[in-house]
């Protein structure tokens, strides 16, 4: 054996406690396989499942498995663009539904990661937790045999009793906030508990996350809404457009609200480069809480949501409602409604549906129903620009028209969209030279229909409408608080060095006291050589050196002078 092993062998015997770790942290043992047995297994097991690396080596896959979910359209967020994933990849597509990846953070590989990381955690905190309550109760291990032989080190001879020694350090170490008291001939002090306190903060703030993230996704629910200006909505499965929600959600969890959009107003870059960018997007709204709540009048904006309990409102989409009215034959008004037409670019270019499903006759008293299909400009451009606005406000309104009659297929029980027309069983109105009728309105202008069938009226009122999205997210509280704990807690365990000092004052033969004082950190940290040298400088004005009795007239040592590791002074 070498004679570098035979010293640090030496040093670990005789720091003994006093060099036991300064962390929590569970010490890396040599394990072997278990013996036969279920017991042996389960034990080997445990102790790989709750060891650091594992943690991490969860951590990781983790953060891995959570990419296929922002990068592969998801069924939860939107199975449309899944559907057109499977019909543009019919390859990938079967494979990436036996991996389960069109619905990653619920598939079974993902919760099973989610889970044993989950356990880990609590495996680690456990332990530690029990370790660091029973260091706070414990008193810092008293001073080894050989000072000298730790990191930072320091001695002088002094005229002054050790027991006024050991008092002045007791005194000093406890007004720097060290933890300290008497172990026989020496004084034993430590500092810096926060560091592991901080780290088992982390480390708890690291589940607390993993709570609420499962709890958001097993209760949350995520709905929208499109609303005209004078609509109103409560907050009721049967009033959102579209709705999606966790496996736990039940409809009850809803945060009982209504609200009425009472204005939107949107404004615009008029000129320079910016032109048609848009400044701002405001909803104003009256809402109430719960069925008997007074009425509270706000304005939502871009990013900007409405707060209710644990649902946010947002606003997510705007566009224009022409008002259009229809009359048969007779001319009575068989339709008159605000039709929300969606958005097709920048400029807010619209198109949509009108849909005239009861009460209209034609001409002959025979009863049918019409589908209009409608083109909208907010800013039309003359021509050259009939099929796209010239800008996106309100300043040169036109809405072209395309009418059919027949039978829109609404009664087969087969849903379609509000916003497509199926023309399968659909005629078009000929216009005189027997071409498809078709027409630009302006506001308050009115399209007839061939063979007194009717007549179609672009009124002069165009309204808007907005989109809303409304989020119910019941663990976002508990998320953003173990964020927070998490930041702090690592930053405590980063930055705060736990330490222990010693300060051994004993008589020698000659009659003078023999101070020594040394420091022993976590780390290897300059910290402590430099808070053991400002210490001992503040002792040493306290008991002051004696000369070396070899030599009266030599010069006293500077206690600031720490030496290096394994050096004596």
């Amino acid at each position: 054996m070498s004679k570098t092993d035979t010293d640090t062998s030496r040093d670990r015997e005789e720091l003994g406690a006093a060099g036991s770790q300064l962390s929590t942290a569970p010490q890396e043992e040599q394990t072997s396989l278990p013996g036969l047995g279920v017991i042996g297994w389960a034990r080997w097991f445990w102790r790989q499942l709750t060891s650091m690396r594992v943690a991490l080596l969860l951590l990781l896959l983790l953060s891995l498995g959570a990419i296929p979910g922002s990068l592969i359209p998801q069924t939860g967020a939107d199975a449309s663009k899944v559907e057109d994933f499977r019909a543009a990849h019919k390859t990938l597509a079967p494979v990436y539904d036996k991996l389960g990846l069109f619905h990653v953070y619920s598939s079974v590989w993902f919760s099973a990661i989610y889970i044993l990381l989950f356990v880990s955690l609590i495996g680690c905190i456990v332990p530690r937790t029990w370790q660091f309550v029973g260091q706070l109760r414990g008193r810092p291990p008293g001073a080894p045999k050989r000072l000298d032989r730790l990191p930072a080190h320091t001695a002088w001879r002094t005229t002054e009793d050790p027991e006024r020694v050991r008092e002045a350090a007791l005194a000093l170490l406890r007004k720097r906030r060290f933890r300290a008291h008497v172990v026989g001939d020496a004084v034993a002090a430590e500092k810096g508990y926060l560091r592991e306190l901080g780290n088992l903060v982390f480390h708890i703030a690291l589940i607390v996350l993993l709570v609420a993230f499962a709890s958001g996704q097993l209760y949350k629910s995520d709905g929208t809404k499109l609303m005209v200006e004078g609509d109103g909505f409560s907050n009721a499965l049967p009033m959102y457009d579209d709705f999606k929600s966790g496996s736990l959600f039940e409809p009850d969890d809803l945060v009982p609200f209504s609200f009425t959009l009472k204005d939107f107003k949107g404004t615009y870059e008029l000129t320079g480069p910016n032109r048609g960018t848009a400044r701002t997007f405001e909803a104003k709204i009256r809402y109430s809480k719960g069925a008997y709540g007074k009425e509270t009048t706000t304005t939502i904006k871009v990013n900007e949501p409405l707060k209710i309990d644990d649902s946010k409102v947002y606003l997510v989409s705007h566009g224009y409602a022409p008002v259009i009215t229809v009359r048969d034959g007779k001319g009575n008004v068989v339709y008159r409604d605000a039709v929300p037409l969606l958005p097709l670019d920048g400029n807010v270019t619209s198109q949509g549906v009108v849909k005239v499903m009861d009460g209209y006759r034609d001409a002959k008293g025979k009863k049918e129903q019409l589908g209009i299909k409608a083109f909208f400009l907010p800013t039309y451009g003359g021509a050259g620009m009939e099929i796209a606005s010239a800008f996106p406000a309100l300043l040169n309104p036109v809405l072209n028209l395309e009418p059919y009659h027949g039978d829109l297929g609404v009664d087969s029980g087969l849903p379609q969209s509000v916003y497509q027309l199926d023309k399968t069983h659909m005629k078009d109105y000929k216009d005189a030279k027997g071409a498809q009728l078709r027409d630009n309105l302006k506001p308050g202008e009115t399209m007839t229909l061939p063979n007194g069938a009717g007549s179609i009226t672009f009124e002069k009122d165009v309204k808007e409408w907005a989109g809303f999205e409304i989020v119910q997210e019941p663990g976002g509280g508990w998320a953003l608080t173990g964020a927070l704990a998490a930041i702090f807690g690592l930053a405590a365990s980063l930055f705060i060095q736990r330490r222990r000092v010693w300060v051994r004052a004993v008589r020698g033969a000659d009659g003078v006291t023999l101070v020594e004082m040394a420091g022993l950190g976590r780390s290897e940290s300059a910290k402590v050589p430099e808070e053991l040298g400002d210490l001992a400088g503040i002792l040493y004005d306290q008991a002051p050196g004696a000369p070396d009795p070899d030599d009266d007239s030599a010069a006293t040592p500077d206690p600031q002078a720490v030496p290096a590791e394994g050096a004596e002074k």
